[in-house]
């Protein structure tokens, strides 16, 4: 499997990217947002796992305004520099650039998707409510339904302008995202003019994807995984 580390240039500085292609003709492209614990190991082999499935997969360091950098697993006073700089308005710069570079593969919006964990699932649904690309998948996302514990505005009021699919993925047992805001965003995304589903885990707590953390649930990370698959295949052009 083809892999590599470009550095692409950004309004805000270079930006690293991660990238995994097929060893034959791609179905589509999917851009990987990371946790925020930044662009590390792990979220290497998931763009490696999207490839895999016959994706060309890119996955941006959006940490580069505080220098980059990634931080273990846990530790919260580690993570807090990282988000030096990161606004709305940045993720969406670096979602374009990575985009164009997609472009420049020959892929167009319909083709591309987005997935994303933890902070990152947040961001799947900020860019499929201002993006029209092909479809979007947010694992875990908290910060959508209220504001996020990092200070990021909630994005549930734009469930009704939603431009592309978006699939999100919930551990009921997750501590930092509330049943009772899940199901408030799943009324919410009735209103949306374009596919979309909500699915809980019961037992699965937050990070139950992720296969280096304590909450890794083997049973819901694979039907999520699936599911991601799923949805990919049926909404990217």
């Amino acid at each position: 499997m083809p892999e590599a580390t470009h550095t692409l240039t950004t309004p805000d500085g270079p930006m690293e990217v991660y990238e995994a292609t097929p060893d034959s003709d791609a179905r589509g492209a999917v851009i990987v947002v990371q946790e925020a614990f930044g662009l590390n190991d792990h979220i290497r082999d998931v763009t490696r796992r999207f490839a895999a499935a016959g994706y060309h997969a890119v996955a941006p360091a959006f940490f580069h305004r505080a220098g980059g950098g990634t931080a273990d697993y846990g530790d919260f006073a580690a993570v807090m520099p990282l988000f030096e700089g990161v606004s709305d308005d940045g993720v969406l710069t670096d979602f374009d650039t990575a985009l164009e570079h997609l472009h420049e593969q020959d892929f167009n919006d319909r083709q591309v998707g987005i997935v994303g964990f933890c902070w990152g699932g947040r961001a799947t649904f900020l860019v499929c409510a201002r993006r029209a690309i092909g479809a979007g998948v947010g694992f875990y996302g908290g910060g959508i339904a209220s504001k996020s514990g990092l200070g990021f505005d909630a994005l549930m009021d734009e469930a009704a302008a939603l431009k592309a699919p978006w699939l999100g993925l919930f551990g009921d047992d997750d501590a930092s995202i509330p049943v009772e805001d899940v199901e408030k965003l799943r009324e919410a995304l009735r209103a949306a003019p374009v596919a979309t589903d909500v699915v809980r885990y019961a037992g699965a707590g937050h990070g139950f994807h992720c296969d280096v953390r304590p909450d890794f649930n083997p049973e819901a990370a694979a039907d999520a995984s699936a599911r991601t698959l799923s949805w990919f295949d049926t909404h990217l052009a």
